[in-house]
């Protein structure tokens, strides 16, 4: 476990650096025009995706989602009630950037039939964007496939455009390592030989090794979370720019609150990494709960953190928000490792963080790496811009038709 020096900086950085040392800028530009032109932005009506959980009874599916969603911890999950009835919720339309696509979440009982009369597929699965199993690993699963080869095989028929993810769950139970691979193995091909024996080899299942106890549950929703974001190659392509011309070994953009990344650059993400990253993200909050401002644990009024315990952070009935409301992008946070590598969280708006794993040497060039990051986060917020008047256009047509 690596020893660290963390410190929270307001400066303002060095203003006028010559254009030249972000030379890549125009490709940026280019790249948000290609985007605004229809990359991926168009939705058929103003409804949100859906994203649905099913499961057997006890598989751990409302415990997935308030501890990711709603910050409960783990332990006081083993409180929780079985789900009985369907439960929809928006939760992600409140911590993931509004300036993407709201989510809903839809929380389906174990004891769901699909053969009920009153089940209607096309209601459920016509506008699901994903559809999350879960899948007790440590129970026996047979009953849990035989239900999963159904769910799977009725949704595709619906809705050829699911994106299906397979959570292998409380893998923290099993307590060899080769027995988690032996589980995983075995229940993909198990499932595979189901479809292909069917001839349904064109339906993908992606599996996670999921555990509410660890940073799993959080990288594998970040993982789903990507598939439902239009915006995310032009995303990847800026991040990888940034990174190639400031010499960050890994970067991810962060939701604040519930931990998912939505974004991250095209290097392979290594767990320890991203772990390192989002533990960033819990230290800055737990300090700034202990010694910060009402409005933050900055003083200059450009805040990153807001203090997430203070009853005057958001108007009574609000969820509260981690960032400032100024979102002006100054707001930033260091954390110097001794092992030589430096964690670099920078604030984007009032949702979203980039945190960047670098070398301590490449961090004597801050400079550089501030001025490149203003020009990232000016290209980013073009995106956003583009796609609120993208909705607003939509919905200023929806309403046009309903008055005629």
């Amino acid at each position: 476990m690596c020893r660290a020096v963390w410190v929270v900086a307001t400066n303002p950085r060095g203003k006028g650096l010559p254009r030249s040392l972000y030379r890549h800028e125009q490709w940026i530009h280019s790249s948000i025009h290609r985007f605004s032109e229809g990359d991926g932005l168009d939705l058929s009506d103003t409804e949100k995706p859906r994203l649905l959980l099913m499961g057997l009874r006890r598989s751990g599916k409302s415990s997935i989602q308030r501890v990711v969603f709603h910050k409960m911890s783990p332990n006081e999950t083993l409180f929780l009630e079985s789900t009985t009835k369907i439960q929809k919720d928006d939760i992600i339309a409140d911590l993931i950037v509004r300036s993407f696509i709201d989510f809903q979440i839809w929380d389906f009982p174990g004891q769901l039939d699909f053969f009920d009369p009153t089940f209607d597929s096309e209601m459920i699965f016509g506008r699901c964007g994903a559809l999350v199993f879960v899948i007790d690993a440590q129970d026996d699963y047979i009953e849990a496939l035989q239900r999963l080869y159904m769910t799977v095989t009725r949704a595709h028929k619906v809705n050829p455009n699911i994106s299906f993810e397979v959570f292998i769950h409380k893998v923290d139970g099993l307590s060899e390592d080769h027995k988690i691979g032996e589980t995983q193995r075995d229940i993909h091909q198990r499932i595979s030989d189901e479809l292909s024996d069917a001839q349904l080899d064109n339906i993908h299942l992606s599996f996670h090794l999921t555990s509410i106890y660890d940073h799993s549950i959080y990288e594998a929703f970040s993982k789903v979370i990507q598939k439902l974001i239009p915006q995310l190659p032009t995303l990847e392509n800026l991040l990888n720019i940034l990174c190639s011309n400031s010499g960050i070994e890994k970067s991810f953009i962060f939701d604040v609150l519930s931990k998912i990344y939505i974004a991250t650059d095209s290097s392979p993400v290594d767990i320890q990494s991203y772990e390192l990253c989002s533990d960033m993200i819990d230290v800055v909050l737990d300090v700034s709960s202990i010694y910060g401002y009402d409005c933050g644990i900055l003083s200059n009024g450009c805040d990153l953190i807001r203090n997430p315990r203070s009853p005057e952070a958001e108007p009574s009935g609000a969820a509260p928000s981690p960032i400032s409301p100024q979102g002006d992008g100054e707001a930033h946070a260091v954390i110097r490792l001794n092992n030589g590598m430096v964690l670099y969280l920078r604030e984007i708006n009032e949702h979203l963080a980039l945190v960047c794993l670098l070398r301590e040497d490449n961090f004597e060039k801050q400079g550089l790496i501030d001025y490149n990051f203003q020009c990232f986060r000016e290209a980013i917020l073009d995106v956003f811009e583009i796609r609120r008047k993208k909705f607003q256009i939509m919905g200023n047509n929806t309403l046009n038709r309903q008055e005629t």
